[in-house]
């Protein structure tokens, strides 16, 4: 099994040498299948497996009406212990081919309940010619109409079925063309209010947008608001209409974060406060940094035992809920990790580069301040003692990484969701003398090969 959900066969050998590799969906490690080419490149081909001849011991029938059709899960067939071997075995073998890292740790492994675990779902609507919501297909830009969906969380399953119902009664608005559902939970932890954003077309009309949105809020009571963006132009995503709330509170055990429409939050609502603990917890120190900080997950657990924090973020949005999230110990800074760092390196003390130098207003309930006090990192502190990263799925990139690891930080504390840029980035860090202390596989997506994994790295 390979990272993206296929698994990897060999045609015969011949004169050639080897012979090609054929990446195959929906089969298991050590299964016999017979299989139909469906492309063929110099270099590999993709097959579909037509039967199963011998099925693995792990194989299991999924639940999911719409597994194989459906290009959001690709493990349903396996069962979920198995999920977590696979994912395991691709995380070492990334990180031994790509970064030449033998492991001298175990990887610590953290499973999640396997369904009902997103708080976050997007799906495709349209209304022509009829109205139809849903995911694209497997290996596809086609809309799948999709009624329910098992991985997200049973407020969203309802939020789907009301949606349906409205566009079956012909009231969806021409020009709506996703819909992104977003579940927070209150201070118990019970699932209570529900964000939603439209993605327009240009010529989505504002008015029907806004009486479309206020009909959606008086039908379902969970839903706090609807935001509407019109597509990007040129780079810019245009807010249409707003509708009730903008943004919704995220209760954590030890935290509630403000989380906007258009903020990036984890999706698993099951694992956030192990992944915060797993990041956080014993790091104690004068000054650190939090690179790629979105709306502060980790950035405000940490203030709870480090004197200063730096949290760097270059989305607007993520960034102003930055700011009101974080304690007064923290700064918030809207640039991007690159231009946040190249100052830093290039011996420009990196207070001068902080933007908003205003302390957050404090939503921590570990950590009581009082925002407006006027406090600034002193100028002594031009090294942290310890760096938190969590990049998107391209990773760090080689200039970040090295100048990341120019800090000299004697900590760094690495969140991944993508194993080879994982490990494409650790080599520059360990050509600078960092070690892996500690692996740990966070399965924050069940049924899907998507990955989480922290690594910690010491010098």
């Amino acid at each position: 099994m390979i990272y993206g959900g296929d698994g990897l066969a060999r045609l015969p050998a011949d004169d050639r040498g080897r012979g090609k590799a054929v990446f195959v969906p929906f089969v298991l490690a050590g299964e016999k299948v017979e299989a139909v080419i469906t492309e063929a490149k110099p270099g590999f081909a993709r097959a579909n497996a037509t039967a199963i001849v011998e099925p693995s011991p792990h194989r299991v029938p999924p639940p999911c009406p719409y597994f194989s059709r459906c290009g959001g899960c690709h493990y349903q067939h396996a069962s979920y212990e198995h999920q977590l071997e696979i994912k395991k075995e691709i995380l070492r073998e990334n990180l031994r081919r790509l970064a030449k890292v033998e492991l001298q740790c175990e990887i610590q492994t953290h499973p999640s309940p396997p369904w009902n675990y997103r708080n976050r779902s997007r799906l495709q609507l349209r209304t022509h010619p009829e109205f139809s919501m849903g995911y694209f297909k497997f290996a596809s830009h086609d809309l799948l109409p999709v009624e329910q969906c098992p991985i997200s969380s049973p407020l969203i399953n309802r939020g789907i079925a009301m949606l349906w119902q409205a566009g079956r009664a012909g009231r969806a608005v021409e020009g709506v063309r996703e819909v992104e559902f977003f579940a927070s939970p209150d201070a118990d932890g019970n699932e209570t209010q529900l964000l939603l954003e439209f993605l327009c077309a240009p010529e989505a009309r504002r008015a029907a947008v806004r009486a479309w949105a206020e009909e959606l809020c008086a039908a379902m009571p969970e839903i706090a608001g609807v935001v509407a963006f019109r597509e990007p132009q040129k780079g810019v995503q245009e807010p249409l209409v707003t509708v009730g709330a903008s943004e919704l509170t995220y209760h954590t055990k030890t935290a509630a974060y403000r989380v906007s429409a258009g903020s990036f939050f984890q999706t698993n609502r099951f694992l956030i406060d192990e992944l915060t603990n797993i990041v956080t917890a014993g790091r104690s120190a004068d000054f650190a940094l939090d690179l790629y900080a979105g709306v502060g997950l980790f950035s405000t657990a940490l203030a709870c035992d480090i004197r200063h924090i730096v949290s760097v973020e270059m989305s607007q949005t993520a960034a102003a809920d930055l700011k009101y999230n974080l304690p007064a110990n923290g700064k918030a800074v809207q640039l991007s990790t690159d231009q946040y760092l190249a100052s830093f390196t290039g011996r420009v003390d990196p207070t001068d580069a902080v933007k908003n130098e205003t302390p957050a207003r404090s939503r921590s309930k570990a950590v009581k301040t009082q925002a407006g006090n006027g406090s600034v990192l002193p100028h002594s502190l031009h090294k942290p003692s310890l760096v938190v990263v969590d990049p998107p799925r391209s990773g760090l990139g080689d200039r970040v990484a090295h100048s990341v690891a120019a800090m000299n930080a004697p900590r760094i504390t690495y969140v991944s969701c993508d194993p080879a840029t994982l490990a494409r980035d650790l080599v520059p860090l360990q050509a600078a003398g960092y070690r892996v202390e500690e692996v740990h596989l966070v399965d924050l997506f069940p049924q899907t090969y998507h990955l989480e994994s922290v690594i910690h790295l010491t010098r």
